[in-house]
């Protein structure tokens, strides 16, 4: 019998042939930069647990911004720790608020960077949850009104997509209602819709400082073993005016990445999310993985499932390594 005349070595002889079969793609315009914002003056603190990351204080976001855009990242998620916290959060929703002001700082600094606003309460209520807390419960409709309110602050500030990661049943909706009403019916929403309670938040809570005081957060996050309860809340949430649909964790839920994009026909994002992103770096640190493979191959392996963008705490990396 003759030998196959079908050779795949063929293809992968060299780094350009190799690239230009590439099924796969990776550059910095697929990533988007999370950004941690504090009180205070020239602050540029690191985050002990997430090696490089920064938490940084409004005046230091114009020349953050800048160095982001000029690296070819398109946008930033922003994440805010206020200065003070009450039971219902009322920092989120302050129109002079921490993350009111840091979209208003990059927007006039570089105003064609994408800034996204995360909508959600759990960095501003003194108990750590995600909504308004009741008798060690998350009370469900009496936190909506607060999340839209939080959502139009952002969009009033500047934001040029409002980002609901609380997990409440109906927030998209109320959210998508309080935006048309007050005329930002070009607002776009990505909702995490497939946000699952996941134990590889901790260096986020870290940096975020909204670890719950008390219980945890399953009761309104999802499962870890449930699949096609996400395809349920991402169809959920496009009902509801949903425009951008955002999975978090990735690696570990690539299973449901690859489902949602099978299903679903819209711009589909994940989160490679702080412990994802701390393992790795960890690993990196001992000398154990390579960094500059390893962190293409774990993006990849997103985008791959069928990720359109994803949100990581190495898109800097990325960016550096295909300008260098």
């Amino acid at each position: 019998m003759a030998f196959p005349t079908n050779r795949p070595r063929r293809l992968r002889a060299n780094e350009p042939l190799r690239a230009l079969v590439r099924e796969t793609q990776l550059s910095a315009a697929d990533l988007i930069y999370p950004l941690f914002v504090v009180p205070g003056q020239g602050v540029r603190e690191p985050v002990t647990s997430m090696p490089g990351v920064l938490r940084l204080s409004a005046d230091q976001l114009a020349s953050e911004a800048k160095e982001i855009k000029d690296l070819g990242i398109p946008g930033v998620i922003l994440f805010g720790i206020p200065e003070s916290k009450d039971p219902e959060g009322s920092g989120a929703y302050d129109e002079d608020g921490i993350v009111q002001r840091a979209i208003r700082s990059i927007k006039d600094a570089v105003p064609d960077l994408v800034v996204i606003g995360d909508v959600c309460l759990c960095e501003y209520t003194d108990h750590g949850h995600c909504g308004v807390l009741s008798d060690g419960d998350v009370e469900n409709d009496v936190t909506l009104p607060l999340l839209a309110e939080t959502a139009v602050s952002q969009a009033n500030a500047g934001a040029d997509i409002v980002a609901p990661s609380d997990m409440m049943d109906g927030r998209v909706g109320a959210i998508r209602s309080a935006l048309d009403a007050e005329g930002f019916e070009q607002t776009p929403i990505l909702s995490y819709a497939s946000k699952y309670a996941s134990g590889f938040y901790g260096p986020f809570r870290d940096a975020a400082e909204s670890a719950p005081s008390e219980g945890d957060r399953r009761g309104y996050q999802m499962d870890p073993g449930n699949a096609r309860e996400a395809l349920r809340e991402i169809a959920s949430d496009l009902d509801e005016g949903a425009d951008l649909i955002l999975m978090k964790p990735a690696m570990p839920y690539l299973d449901v990445i690859r489902s949602a994009r099978d299903v679903f026909d819209v711009p589909l994002w994940a989160y490679q999310v702080s412990g994802e992103f701390s393992m790795l770096c960890a690993a990196i640190e001992r000398g154990w993985l390579d960094r500059e493979r390893v962190i293409a191959e774990s993006l990849l392996s997103i985008r791959r499932a069928g990720a359109d963008r994803i949100i990581t705490y190495f898109a800097k990396d990325v960016a550096r390594n295909a300008l260098g």
